[in-house]
């Protein structure tokens, strides 16, 4: 770390000394133009601006690798904001270009632009600029509320294409997932984001932390829905009656949670947590219930749907917690 005297010229602005190091690595010459960024914090961020930024290249030799290695492999290259992925090998097989083709879909941005028999290039389109976090992360917790409400519904008609939908809805979470994962590590190495301007670096890392159980909340939601192919009888009243009272509750607990986050609500973030407590007995009684069901698959399938209602009830308390946390950063 380098310290810098402030100096005073013309009697009203004050000036500091740019170290040369830096100037130099980052292109800084005289006549050089920067942006200057008042942060939250009272930080001032220093950016050089520069007619075309440097573009980033990942190669990534796919040779022997398939399945989970290679989706795991192109993510990560997409993670660490690669403007352009190069996947080559002596040959890539049929399997791994589906693979590739499957990743490009599943992440917001990648799109294939030059494809041979030992070469695929895939070039991120996604202009950052774009993209709020806070949007990214309110769209999220949208897709997965709406796909929660709609299992259930699925589970008590019985309708197996709805609970397609709710399966394909998923990916569209886990897209947004990836994608603010992205950007947090983007912010962290100084990127300005649509609002830097108006958000803490503290506040990123909160959305960040809240986007994770919100994909959990979503893959819950995916669960419930799968039971619907594995019932081969409607769910008898009394229990779908409980079912969907301590579904509405656990809902309603991530809800006010996600409010709590982005209102800085501390007291209602407190209640969201000691509501999760009044779930137990309702849980506790709702699996005594789907006990006395005769037919040990249903027992099963519904053991399933209520294990997941209570999880999403849980996972709205550890948003709570994360809202706690925010609204005391911003006081401090």
């Amino acid at each position: 770390m380098e310290t810098r005297k402030v100096q005073q010229t013309g009697g009203s602005t004050y000036i500091i000394s740019l170290p040369k190091p830096w100037a130099d690595k980052v292109g800084i010459k005289t006549g050089s133009r920067i942006t200057l960024h008042p942060q939250p914090d009272g930080k001032l961020v220093i950016d050089p601006i520069h007619d075309s930024p440097p573009i980033k290249r990942c190669t990534i030799d796919v040779s022997g690798r398939m399945d989970a290695v290679l989706k795991r492999d192109i993510i990560a290259a997409y993670l660490v904001g690669s403007d352009i992925i190069e996947i080559k090998a002596d040959r890539i097989l049929a399997d791994q270009k589906n693979i590739i083709r499957e990743m490009c879909y599943k992440l917001i941005g990648p799109e294939i632009i030059e494809e041979t028999a030992k070469k695929v290039v895939i070039q991120d389109l996604l202009n950052p600029d774009e993209i709020s976090i806070k949007k990214s992360v309110r769209r999220m917790f949208l897709i997965s509320n709406s796909m929660h409400m709609d299992a259930i519904r699925a589970i008590k008609t019985l309708d197996n294409d709805l609970a397609l939908d709710i399966d394909h809805r998923d990916d569209d979470v886990d897209r947004l997932f990836l994608l603010i994962a992205k950007q947090y590590r983007a912010v962290l190495r100084g990127a300005k984001l649509p609002d830097a301007a108006d958000t803490s670096i503290d506040e990123y890392h909160d959305l960040r932390m809240a986007a994770g159980p919100i994909e959990r909340i979503a893959d819950h939601a995916r669960k419930i829905a799968r039971v619907t192919t594995t019932l081969d009888a409607p769910i008898p009243d009394d229990i779908m009656e409980m079912i969907e009272v301590t579904s509405e509750m656990s809902r309603k607990i991530v809800e006010d949670a996600i409010d709590a986050l982005y209102n800085f609500d501390v007291e209602l973030a407190n209640q969201v947590i000691g509501r999760v407590s009044k779930m137990s007995p309702m849980i506790h009684k709702l699996n005594e219930a789907i006990l006395k069901i005769n037919s040990y698959g249903s027992v099963v399938a519904l053991g399933t749907v209520v294990d997941s209602i209570d999880r999403t009830g849980d996972y709205g308390s550890n948003i709570a917690e994360i809202a706690i946390n925010c609204a005391m950063s911003r006081i401090v």
